[in-house]
């Protein structure tokens, strides 16, 4: 006899604890394999599809695209050792793990390693335990005092009906046994706002208040809700002092010109401002640190792991360069350039998105000179990257027109004083200036 087992979010790693319903890859009656995905799910690190560690009959999915679950709620049933979906027993069997096909593997947020299987759909027979989205098997809720059997109410179905001011009571269901869905609720609302026409608002006997019309309200959830939350945590936990100075980046800009011209792989600008401030890194190793207020200690880094602010259609992310180092100049190019593009199409991991210690902000692409940006919680600085522009500039003793690039450093004060941070930023603008020089210190 088939054993249903509950297939619950698993633990998706680096903190997060919730994901939003992208697009189920599985319907109810579906024969899945070991560890083939189910569910594509967007966190507030990357995009990433859910394997299940199950092999049998999707007998039930529990919530619908658009979702937003919190970790170790259940995702699908699978009715383990079945090739056909089970007759429906008295009440659903489910569990959290248990003998059958399984692959015994733990979920922390990637596949567990097994070809996902070729899909197949299988007709269910009359009695069938075909869960729907509107009607989970683990959390559900009667509705007292209605005629005949107590239907099952799903908690989606419960909360669209309460934001609308329903009573569930006085509806009749469409589905088996009376069974009240998404789709009786959606009617009666539809009934309703047909029927009941709002008076209009009686003239102000005084002025109103200067408020703006709302036009929309954007959910803060996913890579925006968590862009917010680290920023929020970086303004309140971090004391935070920025400086600046302008540099000459003629230079800097011939050098990759020529590098350019003798072949082989290009080399990207940022990828020559990550050099420049891997090595500044090394002389000023403070900044290349974080703060734990608990143990009151500085704690400094041997790893350089370089984040980079880049503005996807997701919002602002910030990918993370591991090891920059020990990479050169063509190798942290490429690496721009992967990041950059995953970045692009949604594919960054949530390893891509985490561990930097260092970030490089080159908000010059905006057309800015200068910004004083927040601190990526919790990393100590931030080199940050103006426009290079043609300005008037004193060159040996002379006016001319220059490339000039405005640099700024913001850091956590905690870690170091105003010598340290202007040490690192004028070692960074000399690199600029004159590229021989992070060449006699390397």
């Amino acid at each position: 006899m088939a054993q249903v087992l509950e297939f619950k979010l698993p633990d998706l790693g680096e903190g997060l604890t919730e994901a939003e319903i992208v697009r189920w890859l599985v319907a109810v009656g579906d024969v899945v394999a070991i560890d083939q995905p189910v569910v594509e799910v967007e966190t507030a690190k990357a995009m990433v599809e859910v394997p299940c560690p199950y092999g049998g009959v999707v007998t039930a999915r529990y919530g619908e695209e658009g979702t937003e679950l919190p970790v170790g709620a259940p995702l699908l049933t699978v009715a383990v050792g079945a090739s056909e979906p089970p007759p429906e027993p008295e009440s659903a069997p489910v569990a959290d793990g248990g003998s059958g096909e399984t692959s015994g593997n733990v979920l922390v947020g990637y596949g567990t390693g097994a070809p996902a299987a070729r899909r197949r759909r299988v007709r269910p027979a009359t009695a069938v335990v075909t869960a729907p989205v509107e009607a989970p098997v683990a959390v559900a809720e009667a509705v007292p005092d209605r005629a005949g059997p107590v239907p099952v109410i799903s908690p989606l179905v419960r909360r669209l009906a309460r934001q609308n001011g329903l009573d569930l009571r006085a509806l009749d269901g469409s589905g088996r046994d009376g069974l009240i869905l998404r789709c009786d609720v959606e009617l009666a609302i539809e009934r309703m706002e047909q029927a009941v026409q709002a008076p209009p608002a009686p003239a102000p006997t005084t002025a109103p208040a200067a408020t703006g019309a709302v036009t929309e309200r954007v959910p803060l959830r996913g890579v925006r809700g968590a862009v917010a939350d680290k920023l929020s945590r970086s303004r309140r936990e971090i004391p935070e002092a920025t400086c600046w100075v302008d540099a000459d980046a003629t230079e800097l800009m011939a050098a990759r010109t020529a590098a350019n011209a003798a072949g082989g792989p290009k080399i990207s600008l940022i990828a020559l401002l990550a050099r420049i401030c891997t090595a500044a890194l090394a002389r000023f190793p403070e900044l290349n640190s974080t703060v734990d207020m608990e143990a009151r200690e500085i704690v400094r880094l041997r790893d350089v792991h370089l984040g980079f602010a880049a503005q996807t259609e997701r919002g602002l992310v910030v990918p993370v360069v591991r090891d920059a180092q020990n990479r050169s100049a063509e190798s942290l190019s490429a690496e721009f350039a992967r990041l950059t593009e995953a970045g692009r199409t949604g594919t960054l991991t949530p390893g891509d998105l985490t561990g930097g210690t260092f970030t490089l902000n080159n908000y010059g692409v905006f057309g800015v000179d200068g910004s004083t940006p927040i601190i990526n919680h919790p990393e100590a600085a931030m080199l940050g990257i103006g426009r290079i522009v043609a300005k008037p500039w004193v060159h040996d003793g002379e006016l001319a027109i220059r490339q000039v690039v405005q640099l700024s450093l913001t850091f956590d004060h905690r870690v170091c004083d105003g010598g340290t941070a202007g040490g690192f930023l004028r070692y960074v603008a000399d690199c600029v200036e004159q590229p021989a020089v992070l060449l006699r210190t390397l």
